[in-house]
């Protein structure tokens, strides 16, 4: 049972005040009206915050990550996320895919075909001759229903939403929930679950734009990538079905190196958009380190653990670059953990088929801390 009006607001209106006085600040949930859509329907936003005042807003279009503030090494808090407002024209074309839920199948499918059973399924294209996360409108550009779960031991809100048999051209009516988990320990825990009533390909992810500075590109934020091997893809990011080392490549961040250092390398624009696979046995489903990044202006670190077999790097332009320019300005990065995108397209890939009688179950946590002065 969600809990009453008033002890939303007095959780987290206690907050200011107590980090003010240099005290502990009071967890809780607070509800709030985000804002209204073109139809009428309104946006609520869930503001999750712990005892040590760090907070995560999610929305109830798409389930977007709307802020998420965490501290700096001077206990700064700022958002580290692209942060959504309900003042952007979001409302008219959609808030995109930043910090959204994708879904049914997040990533690509090649040609927006596969044969599932033996039966070709045609999907929506929406990228070129592709498919890609989850169809036109998708799981970002719905709303999503959303309730406190009644025992939760930690700030928390559950996304659900059902996907009608066709959405898309995806065969089977499915069930979706996501729960959002904010920890003491300044961890954003994400536990998405998944039924259908027909076979279905079933890759669901979360696409926040991370910046750990809060403003200006991130070039200079250390990254290490718990992967030794990638997918190979083709011109239009479609995997080919190869699988590669990333030793000797740009994708080699089994050592920690600077974001920006071998960007220029990447054809053609100098961009990541790349899918890792995670160093883990095969089968193993359990939470597994797939990423690190660390900000040296901010001291801050986000760790990515994930039960998924895969992790996607995707670097965002802060704009084009100039003619002087020979590696791309970045403003934000995302770690898509996921399945291997066109995994219904390979046999050779982990498979993403979700059958009746059997629960899609996935967790990914973003942890987050300040790095230790070198």
């Amino acid at each position: 049972m969600p809990l009453p009006r008033f002890a939303f607001v007095l959780c987290v209106l206690i907050s200011p005040l107590c980090l003010g006085l240099g005290l502990r600040a009071a967890a809780g949930v607070e509800r709030s009206v985000f804002g209204t859509t073109p139809e009428g329907v309104t946006v609520d936003a869930y503001t999750l915050t712990n005892a040590r005042g760090a907070s995560a807003k999610i929305i109830t279009i798409g389930a977007i990550v709307a802020d998420l503030r965490v501290p700096d090494r001077e206990g700064k808090m700022v958002s580290v996320v692209r942060e959504i407002t309900a003042s952007e024209a979001g409302f008219q074309r959609g808030f995109r895919e930043a910090g959204a839920v994708f879904g049914r199948v997040a990533n690509r499918i090649a040609q927006a075909q596969f044969t599932l059973d033996g039966k070709v399924i045609n999907v929506t294209r929406n990228s070129g001759q592709h498919h890609i996360h989850g169809g036109a409108k998708n799981f970002s550009r719905v709303i999503w229903q959303a309730a406190v779960p009644a025992n939760a031991k930690a700030p928390a809100v559950e996304f659900t939403y059902t996907a009608a048999d066709g959405e898309e051209g995806f065969p089977g009516k499915l069930n979706v929930s996501v729960t959002y988990t904010l920890t003491a320990d300044n961890t954003l825990r994400l536990d998405y679950r998944a039924t259908t009533d027909q076979p279905t390909p079933v890759n669901l992810t979360n696409h926040a734009y991370f910046n750990l500075a809060g403003t200006g590109d991130v070039l200079d934020h250390e990254v290490s990538i718990n992967a030794d091997r990638y997918t190979v893809s083709d011109s239009t990011l479609i995997p080919t079905g190869e699988i590669k080392v990333v030793a000797g490549s740009p994708l080699d961040f089994t050592k920690p190196a600077l974001l920006g250092a071998r960007a220029a390398q990447l054809p053609p624009i100098g961009r990541y958009d790349n899918n890792f696979i995670i160093n883990r046995p095969a089968g193993d489903t359990s939470l597994a380190h797939a990423a690190r990044v660390t900000d040296p202006r901010s001291g801050r670190a986000m760790e990515v653990w994930t039960t998924e077999p895969g992790v996607q790097l995707y670097t965002s332009l802060l704009g084009a670059p100039t003619a002087k320019e020979t590696t791309p300005r970045f403003g934000f990065y995302c770690f898509e953990t996921q399945h291997y995108p066109d995994s219904v397209n390979h046999a050779n890939f982990p498979t993403t088929i979700l059958r009746p009688g059997t629960t899609f179950r996935s967790t990914t946590e973003y942890r987050f801390s300040v790095a230790k002065t070198k």
